[in-house]
Parts: C-alpha cells; sequence; structure tokens
C-alpha cells in the first residue's frame, strides 16, 4: 500500500491554490491508495504568528469550511482512493491549553494528524525556525550557536511528545529532524545522534508514530529527509511506524522523493 501522510491544499496560506481535485487524482494516477490531507492548523488566537505575512496557519473561519471540502473529496472518490481529514497542528511552548481546547473542538471530525515543532522562543521571542536560513541564523546569533538552537528544538519535541494535550492529541510526530533544514548554512558540526535517539525513544514508548518526511530532500540547505535515512533502521528496530510524507504545498509536489525511500 503507498501512503502520503502528509500533504497541503489550497486552504494553507502559504502554499499554492491548486485544487484538492488536483491533488487527489495525481495520487491515484502514481499508485497511492491511501492520502492525508494535513492542513496546518490555526494557531492560537493569543500568539503573534512572528513569520512577515502571518501565514503560518490557516484562519479559524476556514477549518469547517476546509473539513467539509475534504469530506465532500472523501465521498467523490471514496471508490478510488482513502482520503483522510487531518491537520498539521503546531505544538507551541505555552500555548497547551489554547491547542488542546482546538483539538478537542475538531477532534471527533478528523481521521489524521501531526503535532509539529516550528516555533522556538529565544531571547524573550518566539521564531519561526524554519521560516529562511536568515531566520535561523539570526537565531543561532541570539541563542549563541545552531548547537543551542538544535538543543532548544529537540527538548521542545521532546516537550510535545510529553504534552497533555487532551484526548485527541496527535499521535504523529511531525519531520522530527527539522532543525537540520539549514545544516549546510550555518557552518557548524553538530553530531545530534544521542538527541535523535532520546527523541525516538520517547516516540516507542508513548506508541507514537513517526512523519518520514520527505521534503528536505528539495531543501539546497539540507538535502536529507527528516528524520534522515541512517536513523530509518532505528526507528524499524525500536518498532515505531513510519508514515510517509512529502509535505507537499503544491500537487506538483505531491509524492516528491517516495522512490528514494521506498522501492530501492
Amino acid at each position: 500500500m503507498k501512503r502520503d501522510g502528509h500533504i497541503h491544499t489550497p486552504f494553507c496560506p502559504h502554499g499554492t491554490k491548486d485544487s484538492l481535485q488536483s491533488y487527489i487524482e495525481k495520487a491515484i494516477r502514481s499508485g497511492f491508495s491511501d492520502i492525508s490531507f494535513t492542513e496546518h492548523a490555526p494557531l492560537p488566537a493569543s500568539f503573534l504568528d512572528p513569520t512577515p505575512l502571518k501565514d503560518s496557519g490557516m484562519r479559524y473561519t476556514e477549518v469547517h469550511p476546509y473539513i467539509d471540502a475534504i469530506k465532500q473529496a472523501k465521498d467523490a472518490y471514496k471508490n478510488d482512493i482513502r482520503i483522510r481529514i487531518g491537520f498539521e497542528v503546531d505544538f507551541i511552548a505555552g500555548f497547551e491549553h489554547e491547542t488542546t481546547a482546538f483539538l478537542d473542538e475538531v477532534g471527533p471530525m478528523l481521521d489524521d494528524a501531526i503535532l509539529s515543532v516550528h516555533f522556538l522562543k529565544v531571547g524573550g521571542a518566539y521564531h519561526c525556525m524554519d521560516y529562511s536560513k536568515e531566520v535561523f541564523l539570526n537565531l543561532a546569533a541570539i541563542a549563541g550557536s545552531a548547537a543551542a538552537v538544535y538543543d532548544l528544538y529537540y527538548e521542545t519535541v521532546e516537550a510535545s511528545i510529553a504534552s497533555d494535550l487532551g484526548r485527541f492529541k496527535p499521535k504523529r510526530i511531525g519531520h522530527p529532524t527539522l532543525v537540520h533544514k539549514f545544516q549546510l548554512a550555518h557552518n557548524e558540526t553538530i553530531d545530534d545522534s544521542r538527541q535523535i535517539e532520546r527523541i525516538f525513544n520517547k516516540i516507542q514508548k508513548a506508541g507514537y508514530e513517526i512523519d518520514l518526511n520527505s521534503a528536505g530532500f528539495s531543501k539546497p540547505e539540507c538535502l536529507e529527509s527528516y528524520p534522515p535515512e541512517r536513523f530509518i533502521v532505528l526507528a524499524n528496530t525500536l518498532g515505531i511506524p513510519l508514515v510517509f510524507g512529502s509535505d507537499a504545498h503544491s500537487a506538483k509536489g505531491l509524492h516528491n522523493h517516495y522512490d528514494k525511500l521506498y522501492n530501492k
């Protein structure tokens, strides 16, 4: 079975306006039998998005239209492909209560969900760690080094795994090595193997899944999956389910690099 468990949609404020139909029909042509639309959930109302266009998550007013659109697609293509309704939910330290309230509201309507870390608090302010190379390097300067950003990122991922976000908490940890996105840009040699192993052990103990995210292959300062291929063996040894995710923000990006991780 070919599954893509991390796909964005025209509801993404920083993606394309490619139609749901274009994603679904490409998935069918590509031999996929199971896909999850996991749009960026709205950020907590009291959280100020630090990105320039404030477009990290969808507007709350679009939540139900989004869910309704995926429901309609599920029905229209029910004989051709399994379609799951989902969200990619941000874990933001200090905003657990609002995140739980959102999950309590939408959880009963979802088939799938991912819990991801994009925002780190350094110097008294939140930063979208993966927004750009410039943001990452500035964050490293504030934190003291890129290694310090790595440390904070893994601490935050650990906190996301341990967090109590209620009965509808996502059980898949999104791109768990996203901090590698600019690893060829910061000129520091960082061995984070032990931190990744620690994260994987916590995921295994919690009974969670890992988003095996291929998007990093397309990032010129990353050139690897999240997590890197060498850690897939560790995940398999620990018995952690790995769910492929292309993290596509356009129909063109759907399923990119699948064959680098499968069918070898």
